[in-house]
């Protein structure tokens, strides 16, 4: 895996990647995190997944894809997580789900191979995700395709 220091936010805007990869709990919230700043950025993103059924367990593993037409580049909100209201009451529940990990990334290498992918660890803030576990499932599945971890700077 590439990694970078920087603002994924800004250089996804700046035409760096073709694909941005973030993830997301299976409650269209998006309301802290990563994710909320990326809904802040691109609000389009939040309601493609209010699309997605609130509270349905079956997303997990799977993505919701929205289209920047503009730029013709991609948002993936990447189910890695079924809920996250416990770490918010101050447990140390890990609520990533690595197997959601692994089943997301096989199908965003068969469908986004050709792409720059940028992506943050997914994961492993506020989650509490092993990132050497994360980073392992990812490169297996992303092997040979471009794409990079940017560091928040």
């Amino acid at each position: 895996m590439n990694y970078i220091k920087g603002d994924l936010i800004k250089l996804f805007k700046d035409k760096h990647f073709d694909v941005l990869i973030h993830g997301c709990n299976c409650f269209c919230t998006m309301g802290k995190g990563f994710a909320e700043k990326l809904k802040r950025s691109y609000p389009e993103i939040y309601k493609i997944d209010s699309l997605t059924t609130k509270g349905d367990k079956s997303k997990l593993g799977t993505y919701s894809i929205c289209h920047i037409k503009e730029t013709n580049q991609f948002i993936i909100n990447a189910y890695t997580q079924f809920h996250w209201l416990y770490n918010f009451y101050g447990t140390n529940d890990i609520l990533v789900d690595y197997e959601a990990i692994d089943n997301v990334f096989l199908k965003i290498k068969n469908n986004f191979s050709d792409k720059k992918i940028g992506i943050p660890k997914i994961g492993a803030g506020l989650v509490k995700g092993d990132w050497l576990i994360i980073e392992s499932i990812i490169d297996k599945h992303l092997q040979g395709t471009d794409y990079t971890c940017v560091l928040y700077e």
